[in-house]
C-alpha cells in the first residue's frame, strides 16, 4: 500500500492485513511517506510501514468498533518518514513487530537507514530496517470506566496519593 491509498482511510476504523500476528482493527490517525499510525485497544499506537500491508480492510457497514474513547488533546510522535519517526523514540521501550519470530521488545539504542539496534536485557540486537513491519512505543489510552482513577491518578496527573496526603496536611493545618 502506498501513501494515496492509505490517505482515504484517514479517521476510519480498519483492519489491517486479513489475520496473523500483526494483523489488527484500529483508527488510521495519519500517513506518511512510508508507514501509517493506527490506534489500536490492545497495542496504543502503533506505526505500520506502508510496503508491508498486504491488506486493509474497511466495514461496508461501518460494523467495526475501536471500543476506546480518544481524549481530545492525545498525541502521539509523528515525522515525515520512518527513519525519523525511529529517530524521535530513541531510548524509548518499544516493540518491533507484533509476534511470530520476529517480534522483539527493547530499548531502542541507535537507528540509521538499513538498521535498528535494540538493548535487549544484556543484549544489543541489530535490527533490519527493511524486515521491521511495525513499532509501538507504549504509548495506549486507559480504558478504564472510572476515568484513570485505577492506576492512581484521576487524569490531572497528580497522584491520588499525593491528594491523600495534601489533604491531610491541609486539615492539619485547620487544626
Amino acid at each position: 500500500m502506498n501513501k494515496e491509498a492509505m490517505m482515504q482511510y484517514v479517521g476510519k476504523i480498519i483492519r489491517v492485513d486479513r489475520g496473523g500476528p500483526e494483523s489488527r482493527i484500529g483508527k488510521v490517525l495519519a500517513v506518511h511517506d512510508d508507514y501509517f499510525i493506527l490506534l489500536t485497544k490492545k497495542d496504543g499506537v502503533v506505526y505500520y510501514k506502508t510496503n508491508h500491508i498486504r491488506s486493509v480492510t474497511e466495514s461496508s457497514k461501518d460494523l467495526m468498533k475501536l471500543g476506546i474513547h480518544i481524549p481530545k488533546n492525545f498525541e502521539y510522535k509523528s515525522a515525515e518518514n520512518f527513519v525519523k519517526l525511529l529517530e524521535s523514540i530513541k531510548y524509548q521501550w518499544v516493540r518491533i513487530n507484533r509476534g511470530g519470530h520476529e517480534a522483539l521488545e527493547g530499548v531502542l539504542n541507535d537507528v540509521n537507514k538499513d538498521i535498528a539496534s535494540l538493548i535487549v536485557k544484556e543484549e544489543v540486537v541489530r535490527f533490519s530496517m527493511k524486515h521491521i513491519r511495525n513499532i509501538s512505543y507504549g504509548l495506549v489510552i486507559d480504558t478504564n470506566d472510572d476515568s484513570g482513577k485505577s492506576d492512581g491518578h484521576d487524569g490531572d496527573g497528580k497522584d491520588n496519593n499525593d491528594k491523600d496526603q495534601d489533604k491531610n496536611q491541609k486539615d492539619e493545618d485547620n487544626d
